[in-house]
């Protein structure tokens, strides 16, 4: 029996896996069933650009690579939050709440 591999899914030289043909990043398509918790048949209503055979392989991509692709989704978590910390108290921050102050 011969083994088929699916073309759907292309990996750039930095290891990003998008829909071949497409800018869509798989990561994109995950987080849209881990955020939103759509199914492919959302995703495809929602990006129409999509077949319902790319969603597929992208959310077939996801669970084949699950572990390394749910360490990116925390690690850029992390760095999301910490970029927020880091801009509660920010100069500009603080100027735009004195001009907003200033004009209430």
């Amino acid at each position: 029996m011969a083994t088929v591999g699916s073309t759907h899914i292309e990996v750039d030289d930095q290891g990003v896996a998008r829909i071949a043909g497409t800018t869509t990043k798989v990561i994109e398509v995950a987080l849209d069933y881990l955020a939103y918790g759509w199914s492919p048949d959302e995703m495809h209503n929602q990006h129409p650009y999509l077949s319902l055979a790319q969603i597929h392989a992208a959310m077939v991509y996801y669970y084949d690579h699950q572990n390394e692709f749910d360490a990116r989704i925390r690690k850029d978590l992390e760095e999301v939050d910490q970029l927020a910390n880091d801009a509660q108290d920010s100069p500009l921050r603080q100027k735009l709440l004195q001009l907003k102050k200033s004009r209430l």
